[in-house]
């Protein structure tokens, strides 16, 4: 394959950190989030278990002698290491009896079963989640502003480059796919539909080899991209499919689905923030809806640049959608955790960014900039709460804007930028 228009990406720090501490470095994700291209590049030789040349010849050695698919000059990319989990027991057996670190690289588009090999990896086996581009990575946001940087409150007031609603719209139609970041919305959109059809007709058999009724797994796509970052429950997704699509979907059913989309790495769901805050404030446990990339429930629900402009409210929880991924990259490369709130006094922030050492920042997501005051004093009234009930006060507040030409730090302290500025 082909390398040499890699574009470089967050990860491949991470990659050559883990390289130097493990023997091996799996690197997990959905399909097309750049899981080959990140390896290969970080890697000195490469096999393909999921080639076709020769009737699959590659897979069929590793089947024949499994070590026979370790030979090679190290690091070792094997890619898709699913198609043979015996792999998984070979590196562990590898890195076991030679000490040497950064032996072998190995990517999967979906979750084996623990059945399937008999060794954890643990101490031998390192995991890295990868997920679509961010737009700094595709080039779509300038860096100028680290996110890091804002949890410590240390981020600079500047001008930003303006921003058109028109191209936040393109960024979400078109997603993070690093094949397709260059392409236009109808190119674009056309991907991420076919995307959904191949996982729908043929991942969803291979990931466990059981037939499932691909109209009801539709059903349950489409509900989950209605319902893109918020808390719905699983009755809930069964009474938005009756309600919607005049149909319906037992309980049982969604559970296996949901469990297979997590398998895909199609969801990211973003988890509770709650004890952490050490408040007697009550905190739900619920966690937020997220799918891997924000054209992917766009797909689902064949939206256009004018079916966005004539639902904002829809735009705006695709914008959240956005934003969520590109954090989830950001915070993740300085070992930060992301969590949304919500407590049972009806507060909310969208987001929440812990630090590895125990600091918080409160993070609100809005499309547009008339939005700003509202989710400021939303941050610091929930902050407020939140002291005076006994817990860990913010390190520091944001407000996330799509349509902002500047980055400031607010008399109140909250600071503002737009995510077309930010990185990690």
């Amino acid at each position: 394959m082909n390398i040499s228009n890699y574009k470089n990406r967050i990860i491949d720090k991470k990659i050559d950190l883990y390289l130097k501490t493990f023997g091996a470095v799996l690197i997990e994700g959905p399909k097309w989030c750049g899981k080959t291209y990140a390896g290969l590049h970080a890697s000195k030789s490469s096999l393909f278990l999921a080639d076709p040349t020769g009737n699959f010849n590659n897979k069929n050695l590793a089947l024949i002698d499994v070590k026979l698919s370790l030979d090679g000059e190290k690091p070792r990319l094997i890619d898709e290491w699913q198609e043979v989990p015996l792999v998984w027991d070979a590196i562990r057996g590898a890195v076991d009896s030679n000490p040497q670190k950064g032996q072998y690289i190995i990517t999967g588009s979906t979750s084996v079963d623990k059945s399937k090999y008999i060794h954890s990896g643990t101490g031998r086996i390192a995991r890295i989640r990868m997920r679509p581009m961010s737009l700094y990575e595709s080039g779509k946001s300038s860096g100028t502003i680290s996110v890091y940087d804002i949890c410590l409150n240390k981020a600079p007031n500047i001008l930003c480059k303006d921003v058109k609603l028109m191209d936040l719209i393109e960024y979400i139609l078109v997603g993070g796919w690093p094949s397709v970041v260059d392409l236009d919305s109808s190119s674009g959109m056309l991907v991420a539909r076919e995307y959904i059809k191949s996982v729908i007709n043929e991942d969803i058999f291979k990931t466990d080899n059981i037939k499932r009724d691909s109209h009801k797994v539709e059903l349950l796509f489409r509900s989950l991209a209605r319902n893109e970052s918020t808390t719905v429950s699983n009755t809930t997704l069964k009474k938005d499919v009756v309600a919607r699509d005049y149909d319906d979907i037992n309980l049982d059913s969604i559970t296996d689905y949901l469990n297979l989309f997590n398998r895909l790495y199609l969801l990211e769901n973003i988890p509770p923030y709650s004890s952490r805050i050490r408040s007697s404030i009550r905190v739900k446990q619920s966690e937020k809806r997220h799918f891997v990339d924000p054209s992917l429930p766009a797909a689902l629900l064949s939206l256009t640049k004018d079916s966005l402009l004539g639902d904002l409210e829809l735009l705006g929880f695709l914008f959240e959608s956005l934003v969520l991924r590109d954090l989830l990259t950001y915070v993740d490369s300085f070992n930060g955790k992301l969590y949304h709130y919500q407590d049972y006094n009806g507060n909310e922030m969208d987001a929440v960014i812990e630090l590895e050492n125990g600091d918080w920042c409160g993070v609100e997501i809005k499309l547009g900039a008339n939005r700003i005051d509202e989710a400021a004093n939303n941050l610091v009234r929930i902050n407020e709460t939140i002291k005076e009930k006994g817990g860990k006060p913010a390190k520091s507040l944001m407000v996330i804007c799509g349509l902002s030409n500047s980055a400031y730090t607010r008399p109140d302290g909250v600071y503002v930028v737009p995510i077309t500025a930010l990185k990690d």
